[in-house]
């Protein structure tokens, strides 16, 4: 009988863990939320594409601020804006860089503290697909009454067919899978929370 249950759990742990990984990599697909008002853009560093869109948005009118969290110390806005294509002076004014973040998880803390002080209860929030859901954890987390509107951006090494069965990018996958359930239970501090 013991070994039976045993062998039960055995089967059951990876079923539920590729279960999860299914469901992950559904939510990593996931469209961007158009038509939400928002009090502000957030802008998570670390991956292409993301300060592009952000900018983007902000110059739509998605909302009448912008904050991008980890920048390099070393960076401005008009180093941001230069590398986007934008003119620095369209951005000036409703731009703010944030120089504390390494990590998911500072992030969340460095974005509590901005909005605290900027009064903000809702951001449209700008990264990488596949890091969205840890984002978003981290983010609830630290903020659990914000309300956040998910923006998540694709890669173009995602957009190819076939894509997500490069070992490439299963690997970044698997490993942002395994980061995002570190941050659900609570281990994203001890387990490599650095950003994606």
């Amino acid at each position: 009988m013991k070994a039976r249950r045993l062998w039960l759990l055995a089967l059951t742990i990876p079923l539920i863990w590729l279960g999860g990984f299914i469901w992950f990599l559904r939510a990593s697909q996931e469209a961007a939320m158009d038509g939400n008002a928002t009090d502000a853009i957030v802008v998570l560093t670390g991956g292409a594409e993301r300060v592009e869109t952000g900018f983007r948005l902000l110059t739509e009118g998605a909302a009448p601020r912008l904050f991008v969290s980890g920048v390099h110390p070393e960076s401005r806005l008009a180093d941001l804006a230069r590398g986007a294509g934008m003119d620095a002076a369209r951005l000036a004014g409703r731009v703010e860089l944030g120089h504390a973040a390494a990590s998911t998880r500072g992030n969340a803390v460095e974005i509590a503290a901005w909005a605290k002080l900027r009064e903000v209860g809702t951001i449209r929030l700008v990264t990488a697909g596949y890091h969205m859901p840890r984002a978003r954890t981290e983010l609830r987390r630290t903020v659990p009454a914000m309300r956040v509107v998910p923006h998540p951006v694709t890669p173009a090494r995602l957009r190819e067919d076939g894509a997500l069965w490069q070992p490439r990018n299963l690997g970044l996958l698997l490993g942002e899978y395994m980061k995002f359930l570190g941050a659900e239970a609570g281990l994203s501090g001890l387990i490599g929370g650095r950003r994606a």
